[in-house]
């Protein structure tokens, strides 16, 4: 398989998107690791094989790297760490203190920095990659989730940063990701009526499966993007239609 003998990490691998990515790169061959506060409410496996869990606060720069070395331990290598840990809930900036803004930050660009660091030097012997999971939230404005998108546009320079820096030892990609369904999309975009208005407005026609976002990852971290680094892959379903195409009163389709 494409990833045979590969060792690779996904952060906040338990569920949602990132459990989702882990059983890609299990169905591609790849022993992996996840990691996360909470572990998850079963296995996280595909095609037979499960990946492993260890739970941990990527807040913990020691526990960290204590896990990363421990990794590395375990199967003798790492290849590829996927950045995919973070979130956060609606809250306008008004709404909140600085400070539960700040800890949206730390969790979505400091926390994956952290994790970077710590692999780095796993990744080198192997000549391995990190792919970062961004979002378009980083790409354009984003009432009720400042902090998040924030984040994301940083960590969208971050690795375009560490690809230079890091090369040619190491790669460094981001996924920007679109709208996703997952076990919690409810909670963003309402009921399945919600969900399903909500897909009709991509230009794909639906939002985005874990599976989608998990492929992706999986080409990045494979021989067959060996060329390609500091690179940003946009994964949302050909976007959001402007809306001042339906605003406008001319120019309608018919």
């Amino acid at each position: 398989m494409e990833l045979d003998g590969r060792v690779v990490v996904v952060t906040g691998g338990t569920r949602g998107v990132g459990a989702g990515i882990a059983r890609s790169f299990l169905a591609a061959g790849a022993e992996v690791a996840v990691c996360a506060r909470r572990p998850p409410d079963e296995p996280v496996s595909a095609d037979g094989r499960q990946a492993s869990f260890t739970p941990l606060d990527l807040r913990d720069p020691g526990a960290v790297r204590d896990f990363f070395d421990a990794v590395a331990d375990r199967y003798g290598r790492l290849d590829c760490l996927v950045n995919n840990a973070g979130g956060t809930p609606y809250r306008l900036l008004g709404e909140g203190e600085a400070e539960r803004h700040a800890r949206v930050v730390e969790l979505n660009l400091l926390a994956p920095m952290t994790a970077a660091l710590a692999a780095r030097p796993w990744l080198g012997r192997t000549r391995g990659s990190v792919v970062m999971i961004g979002s378009v939230s980083g790409t354009r404005p984003s009432p009720g989730t400042a902090a998040y998108g924030a984040a994301k546009a940083g960590l969208e320079n971050l690795a375009r940063s560490m690809a230079i820096e890091w090369a040619p030892d190491i790669r460094v990609n981001t996924l920007v990701l679109g709208m996703v369904r997952t076990e919690l999309a409810h909670l963003h975009y309402g009921d399945g009526a919600g969900i399903e208005a909500v897909g009709a407005t991509v230009p794909l026609g639906r939002l985005a499966e874990p599976a989608d976002v998990g492929d992706a990852a999986v080409f990045l971290a494979s021989d067959r993007a060996r060329y390609v680094s500091g690179a940003s892959l946009l994964v949302h379903g050909g976007g959001e239609r402007p809306a001042f195409l339906d605003a406008a009163t001319v120019n309608k389709e018919s």
